[in-house]
């Protein structure tokens, strides 16, 4: 497959995102107003709760035995590394261009999150069925394919519903303490000032030199009130370990992290796989019901991500060095990065000889970040507009970029 045959392959799911991102954007226009904000928050929670689980489940079920489990026992590995090599250049970027506190969270998302909910899906099968494939017979290279790529989703769904949407959560708290600290001051500056213009007006009426008995009470409950607030802020340590237990177990309580375990048990087990997939399985209707709600999830994402589009363009909150940032760490850094864990491993013997498993893993290094963060964007309403703008500029770049390191990748493993 020469170069514009793979920008053919690697631009299609870019322009489907690209295509239905513009329909939403109309969509949230004041002409129709189909997408307004309270719709797109009642949309997403609807996409985080049913759709987004339905479709991690059905692909897990379908495409993953225990065998494959066994084999793919490197990609969660390998989704974990390109996390955390993303995480802390997402960090070391944060710390350089000092962003505005409700960006931190989301600068690191996404550095650190990619794209494994359709991306390879539709192009890992595409090169396959490609005449100038390099990995093999076309039949048995898209069912490989396809198992590869409905695995790495899965994990990829896990590792995004715990360590981005932590990383989320951290920076809608930070910004929305802040504030309420911004706030508070100003409302205490307020007062502040209306008491000094009418100084005059409170000497004539209270000798300043005194305090009533009233007011020393008053301050003696701020006092306790204070004190009280730092011995909680303390805690101990047992406390601190609940709280992060709680956290965790929150976290592995979200829907789509529980539709992910619950189709990894139900794939590896043979018996009560059969009974949901086949032919002639009895709990058809089940999993063909469950498929229906799954395949609602990326066009409602992408509506929702165009929908908060129209908003980030009018405000223009994010400025080119963030954008940058974000496409340097995403399509240079991390893939280079990529070939060298992936060439340590295979010298280490920790991931087999199969050349389209390892094109897998290395395309993961450079993957656009992951749609699901605009997702809790929107569950924490902090940064959703720079979010929508910095998903259309990565996914404009994305086409060739993941053109050029497939080209790359295929001749590092031919």
């Amino acid at each position: 497959m020469g170069f514009w045959g793979l920008l053919g392959v690697a631009s299609m799911p870019i322009l489907q995102v690209l295509i239905i991102s513009a329909i939403g954007a109309f969509m949230a226009t004041d002409y129709l107003n189909l997408l307004p904000s309270n719709t797109r928050n009642s949309l997403n929670k609807i996409v985080f709760v049913v759709f987004t689980p339905s479709l991690i489940f059905t692909s897990l079920v379908e495409s993953v035995t225990f065998q494959d489990i066994i084999s793919m026992w490197f990609m969660p590995i390998n989704i974990g590394i390109t996390f955390l090599c993303g995480g802390i250049l997402g960090w070391i970027a944060v710390k350089l261009i000092k962003p505005k506190p409700h960006l931190e969270g989301l600068i690191m998302a996404m550095c650190s999150t990619g794209n494994y909910a359709n991306l390879l899906v539709i192009m890992v099968p595409a090169i396959c069925t490609d005449n100038g494939s390099p990995f093999g017979d076309h039949v048995i290279c898209k069912a490989k394919a396809l198992s590869y790529a409905s695995f790495s989703m899965a994990w990829g769904s896990f590792y995004t519903w715990t360590c981005t949407y932590q990383m989320m959560q951290a920076s809608a708290l930070k910004y929305n303490a802040i504030k309420e600290t911004e706030e508070l001051s100003n409302h205490a500056n307020q007062n502040t000032h209306i008491l000094d213009t009418n100084n005059d007006h409170i000497d004539q009426i209270m000798p300043s030199s005194n305090l009533t008995s009233q007011d020393i009470e008053n301050q003696c409950i701020v006092q306790q009130t204070s004190v009280g607030n730092v011995k909680k802020k303390d805690g101990s340590i047992s406390d601190k370990l609940v709280a992060m237990l709680k956290k965790i177990v929150n976290q592995l309580l979200a829907p789509p992290t529980l539709g992910s375990f619950a189709g990894l048990i139900i794939g590896a087990i043979p018996w009560i796989k059969h009974l949901l997939t086949g032919e002639k399985a009895p709990l058809r209707v089940i999993q063909d019901s469950m498929i229906l709600l799954g395949a609602g999830t990326i066009p409602c994402l992408t509506l929702i991500l165009g929908g908060n589009l129209t908003q980030g363009l009018r405000k223009a909150s994010v400025g080119p060095t963030i954008i940058i940032t974000v496409m340097l760490v995403r399509y240079l850094i991390l893939p280079v990065i990529g070939i060298g864990v992936i060439k340590m491993a295979a010298n280490m013997g920790l991931v087999p000889v199969d050349p389209l498993f390892r094109f897998v893993l290395l395309i993961m290094f450079a993957l656009p970040p992951g749609v699901n963060i605009s997702t809790m964007a929107e569950l924490f309403s902090v940064g959703q507009e720079e979010c929508a703008m910095l998903m259309m500029w990565t996914y404009l770049a994305a086409a060739f970029a993941l053109t050029t390191w497939s080209s790359v990748y295929m001749w590092i493993l031919s």
